[in-house]
């Protein structure tokens, strides 16, 4: 699976988005695994867990700072990448594809109209 990043949308907290049917592959972006910087913990959710568009769903840390991660979508976690935990340097190399963090089975696909598509999520981050 090779995933673009123009086929993504993104939360302004950049999380992103990536659906099939009714599942939504979430992750980070790479403008925030460089902000970030020497990335050294991840609490991953649990596959089970419910999820809610814009709460928080787990945490990254780094040398710097420990931040939250919100979910872009509303549903349940039906799989979990538990390899990214002890290999964080995957989200440095390929955020949009090998360092997904969750899939989450979507209760309300209405939700992803109110995320950003590629080109506004570049404008927000001063990239465009």
């Amino acid at each position: 699976m090779t995933i673009k990043p123009e086929q993504l949308r993104f939360c302004e907290s950049h999380e992103w988005a990536y659906v099939q049917g009714d599942v939504a592959t979430v992750g980070i972006s790479a403008f925030a695994v460089a902000e970030l910087t020497d990335l050294v913990f991840m609490a991953m959710p649990k596959v089970g867990q419910k999820v809610v568009a814009g709460q928080e769903f787990g945490e990254v840390e780094s040398v710097k700072a420990v931040s939250p991660m919100y979910s872009p979508v509303t549903g349940e976690v039906v799989e979990v990448n538990d390899p990214l935990a002890n290999q964080l340097e995957t989200l440095n190399s390929d955020p949009y594809d090998a360092g997904w963090i969750m899939k989450v089975k979507m209760s309300d696909p209405s939700e992803l109209e109110k995320l950003l598509t590629w080109e506004a999520y570049q404008k927000q981050c001063g990239q465009s």
